[in-house]
């Protein structure tokens, strides 16, 4: 059973990912979905997740400072954050991954760049 939390203040891009998840034929068993980092932290707390997804440009709190907050947190176990965002450059790829994030996916991707790169954390049918 897996569960992936789909963090990006855009309900149509989660949608989005959602479908091409779906279409890659990675086993994801429930989404849950937040507007912002605020919100992904209290989902975090009430659900049992295997992956999270996270935009880095959001209102209230953004996706790096989310990231920064999680990776602070003494959780049992570390839960693999890949950025899905428009930020393309490396610097801000960099600080992504010094931030906590495990990888990072830019938009617009590609089903192929997602299952490859989801396909590190979900199983695939």
């Amino acid at each position: 059973m897996s569960k992936v939390l789909l963090v990006d203040d855009s309900a149509v891009m989660r949608k989005i990912i959602q479908r091409n998840i779906k279409e890659s034929g990675l086993i994801v068993n429930e989404f849950v979905e937040a507007g912002d980092g605020a919100q992904a932290l209290e989902k975090v707390s009430a659900n049992e997740l295997d992956l999270i997804l996270c935009d880095w440009n959001m209102p209230t709190m953004s996706g790096i400072e989310f990231v920064k907050t999680l990776r602070s947190l003494n959780l049992p176990r570390k839960i693999p954050v890949v950025m899905v965002t428009t930020e393309g450059s490396d610097a801000k790829k960099t600080e992504a991954k010094d931030s906590g994030a495990n990888d990072y996916i830019t938009k617009p991707f590609t089903a192929a760049q997602l299952r490859d790169t989801l396909g590190k954390y979900l199983m695939i049918n």
